[in-house]
């Protein structure tokens, strides 16, 4: 990876998931799965998201991958339409380290796709970019999303909350971390595939 630019365009797939590049013909779908209290609720979306927040958005996505700044995927099962979003930003090269997120569609929750998205970005920030430390940042009353973090092997740190405010008032974000690899969990199985994948080895 030369300097700090993340890989462009990207695609990902495994666990019957295909998380590929955001594209205008997304913006019906991005809006109607954004303007949603949950996600208002946790996140710093503007609300409600209309058709304006959703343009708006997707330039950011666009502009944010052509430059190589972060890696905003599209959750689908067949690349087609949007069930949710993965992303992984911040990234510190000399600290080997980026923190993720993730988001899905109020219909299609409790499916496995946040944990599998999750998973497979995560498997491929450790086989193919080489970071070795990688963070999630949620409230601790967001319990879906807390769930999602002990699926995939990520842990409490204990480091103090981080204050994030959004339309709906403060957050408390508490950090978690990727630790070891699990055998025989789902991010061991895909970061075994990302590696043979990408020619790296685990």
């Amino acid at each position: 990876m030369a300097a700090s630019r993340l890989p462009f365009p990207l695609t990902l797939t495994g666990d019957g998931l295909v998380l590929r590049e955001w594209r205008s013909d997304d913006l019906d779908d991005l809006v109607r799965m954004l303007d949603e209290p949950e996600i208002a609720r946790w996140t710093p979306m503007p609300s409600p998201f209309d058709v304006e927040a959703g343009i708006a958005y997707l330039k950011r996505c666009y502009q944010n991958r052509v430059t190589g700044q972060r890696i905003q995927l599209a959750i689908t099962s067949d690349g087609g339409r949007p069930l949710g979003e993965v992303l992984l930003y911040g990234v510190d090269l000399g600290l080997k380290e980026a923190e993720l997120g993730y988001l899905v569609d109020a219909r299609e929750r409790r499916r496995g796709l946040a944990s599998g998205a999750l998973s497979l970005l995560s498997a491929y920030a450790q086989s193919s970019l080489q970071l070795s430390r990688l963070l999630l940042r949620i409230d601790p009353r967001n319990v879906g999303s807390t769930a999602v973090a002990r699926r995939c092997g990520y842990q409490l740190t204990g480091e103090p909350p981080i204050l994030q405010e959004g339309p709906h008032g403060s957050s408390r974000l508490d950090t978690w971390e990727l630790v070891g690899n699990r055998s025989g969990s789902r991010h061991d199985r895909l970061k075994n595939v990302a590696a043979r994948r990408y020619g790296r080895r685990t």
